[in-house]
């Protein structure tokens, strides 16, 4: 009986509800382009294709048509990701050795999250400047990638540090162990799911920052770029194509590190079940 029930609690597995997701969101796409958004009287502009043109049209033009582009993205991206969640990390862990900072971190952390991109970003196109060479990473692009997640990642492990174990805390005081000692033997393992799950949220906030970035014209060649092109040509076909490959490219990238998540903390309740 206490099987049963607790199959009954652990529902509808979590692929299969992604499956079942994914199906209903092409579905109300189909409808929506095929009911609410069909073409103007006498044009060809469709605002919204129907999922099997878009598909049509990737298959058509081929993936690696969109490499190059995505190429610049994607590495802008991850710098961002880098940059913004090693420099989060740190301030979190200083939080901890030198507490009097707590307030100053947690303004500066409030603060990233409240600028509003465009002008943060038009000021860094002053400051930083763009591409220095065609398809390389942009500054501007890294750095509001990095601005995207350090927010997120903050909070997330500050939360984490705080959840460890008062009396494992205890322990390593009682034997002459201090703030370090702690923060490396205890908080840090008591904050891995939380850190990883803050950095698992960072993976399509920073891709989204790096394209923020490029829509400012930070780039000559990359997703950013392309979309404004494409907008400018009304290839609406083209845009939701790419529209779909960045949804891609950052479900790849959340569902790699919720599966590295998986492995580091097997103890977490649900991850080691098969």
């Amino acid at each position: 009986m206490a099987a049963a029930s607790g199959s009954r609690r652990r529902g509808m597995p979590r692929w299969l509800a992604g499956v079942v997701g994914a199906v209903a969101l092409v579905a109300v796409w189909w409808l929506f382009s095929a009911t609410v958004f069909t073409p103007p009287a006498g044009t060809d502009f469709t605002p919204v294709p129907s999922p099997y043109a878009v598909l049509s049209q990737l298959v058509a033009d081929g993936p690696v048509a969109y490499w190059d582009v995505f190429r610049v993205t994607i590495t802008e991206a991850l710098l961002g990701f880098a940059w913004g969640n090693g420099i989060a990390l740190l301030l979190a862990a200083t939080v901890l050795l030198v507490p009097r900072i707590e307030p100053i971190v947690t303004q500066i952390a409030v603060v990233s999250y409240c600028l509003p991109v465009v002008a943060v970003g038009g000021i860094a196109i002053v400051v930083l400047g763009g591409a220095k060479r065609a398809g390389d990473p942009s500054a501007t692009a890294v750095f509001l990638a990095a601005l995207a997640v350090f927010f997120t990642t903050v909070v997330g492990a500050l939360a984490g540090f705080r959840a460890a174990d008062r009396a494992s805390l205890d322990v390593v005081r009682v034997f002459g162990g201090g703030r370090w000692t702690q923060l490396t033997k205890v908080r840090l393992i008591a904050a891995a799911p939380s850190i990883l799950n803050a950095l698992q949220i960072a993976v399509p906030s920073a891709f989204l920052g790096a394209v923020l970035g490029e829509y400012m014209g930070a780039t000559d060649r990359s997703v950013g770029i392309t979309l404004i092109r494409l907008q400018g040509n009304l290839d609406s076909t083209r845009v939701w194509v790419v529209f779909l490959l960045c949804a891609v490219v950052a479900l790849i990238g959340y569902a790699l590190v919720g599966l590295v998540s998986r492995l580091v903390t097997p103890w977490v309740a649900g991850r080691a079940a098969p």
